[in-house]
């Protein structure tokens, strides 16, 4: 068997059994989701998949209804567009169950390069363009390294500006390196890596080199 279907037979069998046990989270995502403003469940968000596709990444919504029509396609720290019960849902990740229903159609793998908006797409060099020989991914070396991610860009005049000029070349550095390196032992580590951040708040942001992978103290 190729490493292709080894990944996307572990995927499939991964976010069968999340969606099972965590079925309960997920009903309460749901639940809340629908009762903190009046609109859908879900936010569909465009992203920029394998070879250039264009698909819809599934998340529970935590923002007000047009969010991206009265603001920046960014999320910064303390967002106004962000409902209370949307902060509840972004802080504990329970936003983020529904992409494994993007992992089991295929959009998306457990661990790949972040996938990211057509419109910031666009900035990319042909060299930085090579993440997209990958499937994205729930988590994976960029979105592991950059977990405050919007604490960043809440500090900034400019947020759109810093994220393009300088935040994400950083992510996209990370992300090709994973992508020149990726198999499956390795996807298994960064899946590890990602059990430890989330059961260990302290340990959230792990500070990376441009490999990806954490500094040794």
């Amino acid at each position: 068997m190729n490493s292709y279907w080894t990944k996307r037979i572990f995927d499939i069998i991964v976010s069968v059994l999340v969606l099972l046990i965590l079925s309960p989270l997920f009903l309460i995502g749901s639940i809340l989701a629908k009762i903190q403003s009046s609109g859908p469940v879900f936010y569909k968000a465009k992203r920029v998949g394998i070879g250039g596709s264009i698909f819809k990444m599934y998340k529970f919504r935590t923002m007000v209804v047009d969010a991206d029509k009265i603001g920046i396609g960014l999320t910064t720290h303390k967002d106004p567009r962000v409902t209370p019960i949307g902060r509840f849902l972004r802080h504990t990740k329970l936003d983020e169950l529904p992409n494994f229903i993007n992992v089991l159609r295929g959009n998306m793998s457990l661990i790949g390069p972040r996938p990211e908006s057509p419109y910031y797409v666009q900035y990319y060099t042909e060299t930085q363009k090579q993440v997209l020989l990958a499937k994205p991914g729930i988590t994976g070396p960029s979105q592991i390294a950059n977990r405050n991610e919007e604490e960043k860009l809440s500090s900034q005049t400019d947020p759109e500006n810093y994220y393009i000029k300088e935040l994400m070349p950083k992510k996209l550095a990370i992300d090709l390196q994973y992508v020149a390196t990726q198999c499956f032992l390795s996807d298994m580590r960064w899946l590890l890596k990602t059990l430890w951040v989330v059961m260990l708040p302290t340990k959230r942001n792990i500070p990376t080199n441009e490999a990806g992978d954490p500094h040794k103290v």
